[in-house]
């Protein structure tokens, strides 16, 4: 099992912070740093500023929306990175929802599609190959290549995926699967469809990645520890996408009542219904130990999951210094 991290969620960490913080990341034994992509900081302008401080540490879009710039533009990004930092870049990709299309001026629609030609255009861009792609959505013209040959012209792409048909594709067409807000059950569930696309491509299913988050706070108090993880969860209980999951796992009425409290009174009075019980049927840790987090990340290891995301969640300000505590009891397990 290959443990990572995620800074990220429920919080602004100064981007200055994370850089300083990488080297303490790579000697905590975590194997990839990963950066996600909302309105947040940008993953690869901060990925490159750890590659510069790291060795060995892999460098993780955990995910780039597919909208937020042409497949073209991410395939020259993705092989400047991959030489500055001796190869270390693992693509994670996904296709959003209409409102993250909307933010860049994008429609959302035939995800699938856009996600294989999508792929395709990076792949073949960040190889150092002519690109000449006439696809059903994208179209690239004539003539591009990169000025210059790819030192690492190769790197693992994966998509994110939740749905019956998506988790298909990544099995047809990528290198693994991102699952987020999943419970064990149902990263049986997801893995199984993905290996069955493997399968239906000719592909070995049993070599691409099942990749899971389970996000995590640390505190002494529990109380303390579940306070923002609180709030996250409300968030993908109203979302689009991931509340629909949650209903399929199992969780009708609990999602029903956040949903009704929502509307009637708002996201404080969503919160109110996320209670304990419920947050601890999730795929969250609100925990008083390292060795709790571990204990309790063994499940998702007997689903499947080959790599585990740890995005943390700080409960104390600076969250950056409550962030360096995690990784040095980390680091001390």
């Amino acid at each position: 099992m290959q443990y990572d991290i995620e800074l990220n969620s429920a919080a602004h960490y100064p981007v200055q912070g994370i850089v300083d913080l990488s080297p303490a990341i790579e000697q905590a034994g975590f194997g990839a740093f990963w950066k996600g992509e909302s309105n947040s900081t940008d993953p690869l302008v901060l990925l490159s500023a750890i590659a510069a401080r790291t060795s060995q540490l892999k460098l993780w879009t955990a995910i780039y929306h597919i909208y937020g710039r042409s497949a073209v533009t991410l395939g020259i990004q993705s092989a400047t990175l991959q030489d500055l930092s001796g190869g270390r870049l693992l693509l994670g990709l996904g296709v959003a929802n209409k409102t993250i299309a909307a933010w860049h001026s994008g429609t959302f629609d035939r995800p699938l599609r856009r996600a294989r030609e999508y792929i395709e255009i990076v792949r073949k861009t960040a190889a150092g190959e002519r690109v000449e792609y006439e696809g059903e959505i994208y179209n690239t013209g004539k003539r591009f290549q990169l000025s210059w040959q790819p030192s690492h012209p190769r790197f693992p792409v994966y998509l994110a995926g939740l749905g019956p048909q998506m988790t298909k594709l990544v099995g047809k067409l990528s290198d693994g699967v991102f699952i987020n807000m999943a419970t064990p059950a149902t990263i049986r569930e997801i893995a199984k469809r993905v290996r069955e696309g493997a399968a239906e491509a000719g592909r070995d299913p049993n070599s691409l990645e099942i990749i899971a988050k389970v996000r995590c706070s640390l505190n002494p108090d529990r109380a303390v520890a579940r306070s923002k993880l609180r709030q996250v969860l409300t968030f993908y209980n109203i979302a689009d996408h991931y509340k629909d999951m949650l209903i399929a796992s199992g969780f009708e009425p609990e999602v029903t009542r956040i949903q009704d409290a929502f509307r009637s009174g708002g996201f404080k009075a969503a919160a109110q219904h996320m209670t304990d019980e419920y947050m601890d049927k999730l795929p969250v840790i609100p925990a008083t130990s390292i060795q709790e987090i571990r204990d309790r990340l063994e499940p998702f290891r007997d689903a499947g999951v080959t790599r585990l995301v740890v995005p943390y969640v700080p409960v104390s300000e600076p969250v950056i210094d409550d962030a360096r505590r995690f990784v040095h009891a980390w680091a001390n397990l």
